[in-house]
């Protein structure tokens, strides 16, 4: 069994518990390098772990179809591992100094380190899928998955400082970056097992709906919670010019208050972010709950639908937990 302590979240879920031990079990028995700098940079990082919600998905939605479990931990080892070297990549990408509460793997290690851990996990994901999937045709639409995850991450690094930013540029950068994850991590198994079409569209959805919900979630906290709360420094996305929600609604209702703050960029100083935090909390936080919330019941809407089965009532109590999430 796995060294990493498993997130609180699912002692109220012990049969998932129970897999999710075996899929970061399999993750760290798949890490095999000489580099020692490497591999070390490499199992902090999975044994820093977070809460495994993607792989959590896959063996959910997967038991409607397959009683094959070990098959199941193998693809979810494979959505964990990709999740994992994307934030891996984020962090270089935005040079952040913490993930998780902990120091980021880029800056403990440096950059050039963080970029080979990246790639590595990327040729374990392609390993584990090669291994673990019944074909071809599968591992090909897996790709499109990943293609759309980068194109959503290249697409919020070409929106940066854009002072025009909307809420639906947002969307469509969050359905790239976060929810195709979600979406791949919910069907990759019924796809695997021959699932019917109906089923498969039904899981994009919820998958979709939950990935815009969480990462809708994740950017309220940047304002809702202190820097300590959420594990990374409150408001550096200022900075950084990567506006999300509940920034962009206030800056509708108060763009001559906040965008001349905002054109100046890294030097923003603690003050002016500290005003435009009051004003997002007012003006922006509500709109983008709201937003969040729209998200959260239509996934449930959907679970609703899918066949009965145990993992029905796990996902319905799981999905609606994430809506209240304050960690």
């Amino acid at each position: 069994m796995a060294k990493t302590k498993l997130h609180t979240l699912w002692n109220r879920y012990p049969a998932i518990k129970h897999e999710l031990g075996s899929v970061i079990s399999l993750i760290e028995d798949s890490i095999n390098l000489e580099d020692s700098d490497v591999k070390k940079a490499i199992i902090g990082m999975v044994e820093n772990g977070g809460k495994m919600l993607r792989p959590a998905y896959t063996l959910l939605m997967s038991s409607f179809y397959t009683d094959n479990r070990e098959k199941m931990i193998g693809l979810a080892a494979a959505i964990e591992t990709l999740h994992t070297a994307s934030l891996i990549h984020d962090d270089i990408i935005d040079n952040a100094q913490t993930r998780r509460h902990q120091v980021s793997l880029q800056h403990q290690f440096g950059k050039d380190t963080a970029v080979y851990a990246g790639d590595y996990l990327f040729v374990i994901v392609f390993q584990l899928l090669s291994h673990y999937h019944n074909d071809l045709d599968n591992v090909k639409n897996n790709i499109g998955y990943l293609n759309n995850i980068l194109r959503g991450e290249l697409q919020q690094k070409a929106s940066r400082y854009n002072y025009d930013m909307d809420i639906t540029t947002y969307l469509q950068q969050i359905e790239g970056k976060t929810a195709e994850l979600f979406i791949l991590a919910a069907t990759i198994g019924a796809n695997d097992e021959g699932a019917s079409q109906a089923f498969i569209k039904l899981a994009q959805d919820i998958g979709r709906n939950i990935g815009m919900a969480f990462q809708i979630l994740d950017d309220i906290l940047d304002y809702d919670e202190s820097s300590q709360q959420i594990g990374k420094p409150t408001l550096e996305d200022l900075k950084q010019g990567v506006y999300s929600a509940p920034l962009i609604y206030a800056m509708n209702s108060h763009a001559s208050d906040i965008i001349p703050v905002l054109k100046k960029q890294t030097a923003i100083t603690n003050d002016e972010a500290l005003i435009i935090d009051k004003l997002v909390r007012q003006y922006g936080v509500p709109k983008a709950k709201k937003l969040a919330d729209d998200y959260t019941r239509a996934a449930l809407n959907d679970i609703q639908k899918l066949p009965a089965h145990p993992a029905k009532q796990t996902l319905l109590k799981l999905t609606a937990q994430l809506l209240k999430r304050k960690v």
